[in-house]
């Protein structure tokens, strides 16, 4: 496939996702507050279930939507998800530099994360 029609073909994959307008945060952010919701889950899976784990992961998401604006967050978080369940042809659509460097933001605003919050 030529390499116009896999990034016309991604682009399409991406901005075909449903964009989620209600429950917006109420702190003005563009994060919904599901998404939000969903990030301190899986965080605090990850990191204890605690009380602690709470606070912390909490301002991981503050601190990632004050660094990336929501609709990469989206785009980077579809990207992962393809990469882990998706095989063969579609999942390495989603191995390519345009993917890597939309991962790499998400990536960064992270880190920043782990280091204002943990």
């Amino acid at each position: 496939m030529a390499p116009i029609v896999r990034q016309v073909a991604l682009l399409l994959a991406l901005c075909s996702l449903p964009c989620v307008q209600s429950g917006r945060a109420a702190d003005g952010s563009d994060y919904p507050t599901a998404a939000r919701a969903e990030f301190v889950f899986a965080c605090m899976a990850t990191n204890g279930g605690n009380q602690a784990a709470l606070q912390h992961c909490s301002c991981a998401i503050d601190v990632i939507a004050s660094v990336l604006p929501y609709d990469k967050y989206e785009k980077a978080e579809t990207v992962l998800r393809m990469r882990r369940s998706a095989g063969g042809y579609l999942g390495q659509e989603f191995r390519s530099a345009l993917t890597n460097s939309i991962v790499r933001d998400l990536d960064e605003a992270q880190a920043e994360a782990e280091i204002r919050c943990f």
